[in-house]
Parts: C-alpha cells; structure tokens; sequence
C-alpha cells in the first residue's frame, strides 16, 4: 500500500472523470491521497473533497507564484480551516524564482507568515522550492520551522540540502523526475536519505512518471515512483512501500 503524499485532484484537468482516477489509484494500492490547495478556488475544492471521500485528506496553504495576491483576510481563513480533522498540513508555501508574478520580498513574507501560521496549528509544513534552495532553507532556519517539520515536496536540491532539511524534522518527497532516464540527482537523493526520512508523491496532474511522460499524471502513477526508488535503493516494493507509509502517517497523523 501506498499513501500518495501531494496530489492536485482539485485542479481542471479532473473534471470530466474524478471518479475514474481515484478508483485507478485504489485499485492500484494507493490506500490515501492528499489533495493540496494553495489557491482560494483549490483549497474550496479540497475541504469538499475531504469531506466527500474517506481516503482523501488535504493540506491547505497559498502557493508562491501568487504570493501577491494572497491577504491577510486568506491566511486567517486557512487558518480556520485548518481545525478540520482531515487538514493534515499547511502548504504548499515556500518560494519560487522561476517565475516572476511576485516579487521575492513578498514571497519571503508569506512564507514566513505561513510558517508561523503552521506552529500556530501544530501541522507539518509542505514545502515549494523552485530555484530558490539556499532562501528557502534559510527562511526555514530563521522561523524555527524544525519545531513542526514538514516537507520538502518534488525536492530537487542536493545532498548536502537533503542532509540540511531532515536535521530540520522534515521528510524528502521524491514523484516523477526520479523516472526519468536522464535525472540523475533524483536517483541519488532516493538512495542518499535514510528511509524513515522518503516519502513519495505524483504532484499530479504534474511531473509524470516515464513511460507516461508528456500525458496527465494521477495518483495511481506513485507506484512506479515506489517501484523505481525501491530499484534504486536494492530493496523490495513491498518494504519500500510499508516504510513511505509509515513515514506518511507517522508525519500527518493519520
């Protein structure tokens, strides 16, 4: 069994067959799904979906890019919502570079905010970076995030960062990449971070997995994410599965 720690079922691309993809995942073993809002329209669609289906959770938080449009109004309405039993983080908050929508300050801001908003809930905190790694792990250090931990998800830094963030309490989340032929640095990071520190997701409908890559991702894909790092690493499917479901429950309280 597997637990699918990010996955975006409330965007677009899921509405025309839902009901199909989450009996695919089922049907391929994945026991729970996380479903993460980081906008006002996703996070409304996530505490529907939390409250419509018994394996789906939801983390809830304000993603980066849009960082500029997010007020304090939001952040105090995430926070409410947080109380529900099945929010099981805050998130995805972190800091992108690659795009330029908000400018750095007001990301740095946010995610300082939302940090804090985090211990203020005691709920582990999921982690964007995107070309930012050396700001992000900074932030993290300055806010005294090790005190609720989290998640570096679809992590896509080095070694030394991996190292970094687990003596800061939080888990590495490997999806699609570490299946591509040619993505080394995946490949390494899913043998160099100790088991109980792997978790595995699809950040569908994002970053899908070879042979399917260039099509729609979904949540039954994180098993040849499973498959591949339990490759990777000389282990059977089956250990590597009970581990990163372990870990998943173990972090959110499941």
């Amino acid at each position: 069994m597997l637990i699918d720690t990010h996955v975006h079922l409330n965007a677009e691309q899921y509405n025309e067959d839902l009901e199909a993809v989450i009996d695919r995942a089922r049907d391929n073993g994945i026991e729970k799904m996380v479903v993460v809002g980081c906008d006002r329209e996703s996070i409304e669609r996530t505490m529907e979906m939390i409250d419509e289906y018994d394996d789906i959770y939801g983390v809830i938080g304000w993603h980066p890019v849009d960082a500029i449009d997010c007020t304090d109004d939001d952040l105090k309405w995430i926070e409410e919502l947080s109380k529900h039993e099945k929010i099981v983080g805050i998130g995805e908050t972190g800091l992108d570079y690659h795009w330029d929508k908000s400018p750095k300050d007001v990301q740095k801001e946010l995610f300082r905010k939302q940090i804090a908003l985090a211990k203020r809930v005691n709920l582990p905190i999921i982690i964007h970076n995107r070309e930012s790694t050396a700001d992000c792990v900074e932030i993290l250090k300055e806010e005294d995030a090790h005190e609720v931990g989290g998640i570096m998800h679809a992590f896509s830094a080095d070694e030394r960062t991996a190292d970094e963030i687990i003596a800061m309490n939080f888990y590495v989340s490997l999806g699609g990449p570490v299946t591509f032929k040619n993505a080394q640095l995946p490949k390494d990071i899913a043998v160099h971070v100790p088991l109980d520190r792997l978790l595995v997701e699809t950040d569908a409908p994002y970053l899908t997995p070879h042979p399917y890559r260039g099509k729609r991702n979904e949540p039954a894909h994180v098993k040849l994410v499973a498959e591949k790092i339990a490759e990777l690493r000389n282990i059977s499917y089956e250990a590597l599965g009970q581990a990163t479901t372990e870990n998943a429950e173990r972090l959110f309280n499941l």
